[in-house]
This record gives C-alpha cells, sequence and structure tokens, in this order.
C-alpha cells in the first residue's frame, strides 16, 4: 500500500494525465463490451441495439460522474468565478441545455424506445439510439407508401422533442393501414363495381385475414379506441374536374402493402375495362 501511495500522490496532483488515464480505460473497456455484445453477426438485432445503447450511454455517465468528482474543487472555483456571465452562459447553451431536457423528457414520458417506428415532423423511421444529446433513425419512406428504409440515418437533436409531436407507429411495423386511391377520369357509374372489387381484395388478404383480425383488436384494446376494423374499405369521390376518385383502404402486413396495391389496381383496370370497353371510332 506504502508502494502505490506515490502513485496516488502524483496521479492526485496532475489530475489531467489521471483524467486521460480514466477516459482511455473506459474507452478500451467499452469497446470490448460492444464487440462482446455485437459479436460475429452481420445484422444487428433490436436486443443487441438496445445493450449497444445502454453500454454507451453507461459509460459516458461514468465519465461524468468521476471527472466530476475528481475536479470537484476546479468546478466550484470555476462556478464562483462565472457567476457574473451565467445568464450569458446559458443563452448560450440554450441548444444543449433542451437536448439534455429533451432526453429526460424522452425518458420520463417512454414515447418510445429502441426498434419503435416513430415519427417527428416530416421524419419517420426506426430507432437505431438515443443518447442525452441525440435519436439516430433509420429513415423509412412513410410519406409515399412504401414502408422500405431509405438507406439514410437520421440524427434527431433531442430539442425536436419540445418543438414536433412524436409519433410512435410501432404497430405499423407489422400490420399498417394503407390507403392508396385510382382516378377514373370518365364519369361513369362505379358503384356497381364495389362489391366484386370487394370480393377480389378478400380473395387477396384470404391467407392472412384471421391473423389480421386478431392483431386489429389488439391495437383497439391497446389504443382503447375504435379502429375502422380489418375489412377492406372502398368509398368513391369526385374532384373539382368531374374526375371520379375511388379510395381504398386495407389493413395488410407491412411488408404486403405494395404488393396487394397492385394486386388491387390491376382488378379494379380489368374489372372497368370489361364494363365500360372502349367504343372505337
Amino acid at each position: 500500500m506504502e508502494k502505490l501511495q506515490p502513485i496516488v500522490d502524483f496521479l492526485l496532483t496532475y489530475k489531467s494525465i489521471f483524467s486521460a488515464l480514466i477516459l482511455l480505460v473506459i474507452w478500451l473497456l467499452r469497446r470490448f463490451l460492444l464487440s462482446m455484445i455485437r459479436g460475429n453477426d452481420a445484422f444487428i438485432s433490436e436486443k443487441q441495439r438496445n445493450w449497444m445503447s445502454k453500454t454507451k450511454n453507461g459509460s459516458f455517465a461514468l465519465i461524468l460522474i468521476i471527472l466530476f468528482i475528481l475536479w470537484q474543487s476546479e468546478i466550484n472555483q470555476f462556478a464562483l468565478s462565472v457567476t457574473a456571465i451565467a445568464v450569458a452562459i446559458v443563452v448560450a447553451s440554450k441548444e444543449i441545455i433542451l437536448c439534455f431536457t429533451g432526453s429526460i423528457q424522452r425518458a420520463s414520458s417512454r414515447s418510445f424506445r429502441i426498434g419503435d417506428w416513430i415519427e417527428v415532423g416530416k421524419l419517420s423511421g426506426e430507432v437505431l439510439e438515443h443518447n442525452m444529446m441525440a435519436t439516430v433513425i433509420q429513415e423509412i419512406d412513410l410519406h409515399h407508401g412504401q414502408y422500405h428504409y431509405t438507406g439514410k440515418t437520421a440524427t434527431l437533436p433531442n430539442s425536436m422533442f419540445f418543438t414536433y409531436p412524436v409519433k410512435n407507429l410501432n404497430f405499423m411495423k407489422r400490420y399498417v393501414y394503407h390507403n392508396f386511391h385510382i382516378v377514373v377520369k370518365d364519369f361513369v357509374n362505379l358503384y356497381p363495381m364495389i362489391p366484386d372489387l370487394t370480393v377480389k381484395i378478400e380473395e387477396h388478404c384470404a391467407y392472412f385475414s384471421d391473423v389480421a383480425i386478431r392483431y386489429n383488436a389488439m391495437i383497439e384494446k391497446h389504443a382503447g379506441l375504435d379502429l375502422p376494423g380489418a375489412e377492406p374499405h372502398i368509398h368513391i369521390t369526385s374532384n373539382l374536374n368531374a374526375e371520379q376518385i375511388v379510395h381504398y383502404m386495407i389493413f395488410c402486413p407491412t411488408d404486403k402493402a405494395n404488393h396487394l396495391e397492385n394486386l388491387i389496381r390491376k382488378d379494379f383496370m380489368d374489372m372497368y375495362e370489361q364494363r365500360f370497353p372502349v367504343k372505337s371510332d
């Protein structure tokens, strides 16, 4: 113990060297833990992402605590010396403070977790990581009804959670209310086609209809709301150009939405062509 005392005294005297050693040790430990969590897997699972995020946040918090304890006396002296310019510091660091408080707001409200699909402003995607300053998402193209990853990652400062509402779209990872429409230029009676179109849609959806009904009921129970239901919905409107618009809404697996849309469009065009054949001049 007496042999270690000079080393301890040296490190406490030269705190910058001690701080650098602490940072190096925690960084090496962090890299080791992250490599152990990731393993040799080509793709990272949601559980692995969750543990990796906890490791990164935990190491960051540990560094802050240790450095604060080590430099406490210097921090106290610095705090006293900057009392006169405290207001200026708060104004200058407004965005940083908002990011920290946004992180606290996210944690306290439990609005989302790693692996959830969220929408913040015009950005939507799957949450890959979140920390005290920012949230990283893998962007998903929801606004064009595609439901696929764009290959882009977006880093959202946590201050955005005070500016935009955070929409949790997690249930859309499995099933989604897919909306699309077909525009018909000629003003003809389309209503007799609706029963046949509904039968066609039910045929395309037969292989997952039972699961869709149960999943829809589960979402209703969880949300406490009366949702439209798992059955297909068709209604017809018109626009200012006297064109008819056939609106579809189907409850289907997210990864099958675009395929089903193409099948339904084809069915409509085939029926329309049979019912209203083009007259040759």
